[in-house]
């Protein structure tokens, strides 16, 4: 049995996403402290189905690291072993803001060219 290859479309969905994970599972925190499970959920409710656990679980390592989020242990509801939440730090709620102006600046400027121009024949449609 063969695996498919992925579809231009998610390659270059998986690329642009691998540029601001980051930023959305900083957002995903600030919005109130979260464990590794509700990072998949929201971001697939959000439309971001393709991010994997092997994703989500390094990089919020590496910026617990960076001190942009701290961790601590609380029991589970079910009575099962104990989550591992995550919460913004001082400095993970600076890396947030000014994380959010620069993709406004970039998403922005992209949006404007990707709307303002027929694919066809490369006029301009404003």
């Amino acid at each position: 049995m063969t695996k498919e290859l992925p579809t231009t479309g998610d390659q270059r969905r998986s690329q642009l996403l691998r540029g601001v994970l980051d930023l959305c599972l900083l957002s995903l925190i600030a919005e109130r402290p979260r464990y590794g499970f509700e990072f998949a959920e929201a971001l697939a409710a959000g439309g971001l189905e393709l991010v994997s656990d092997g994703s989500i679980y390094p990089l919020l390592a590496r910026m617990e690291r960076a001190g942009l989020v701290s961790s601590y242990r609380a029991p589970s509801p079910s009575g099962g072993a104990p989550r591992k939440y995550y919460r913004l730090t001082g400095a993970g709620h600076a890396a947030l803001g000014r994380g959010r102006a620069d993709w406004q600046a970039f998403a922005g400027p992209v949006g404007r060219i990707l709307t303002t121009t027929t694919p066809s024949t490369g006029e301009n449609t404003a």
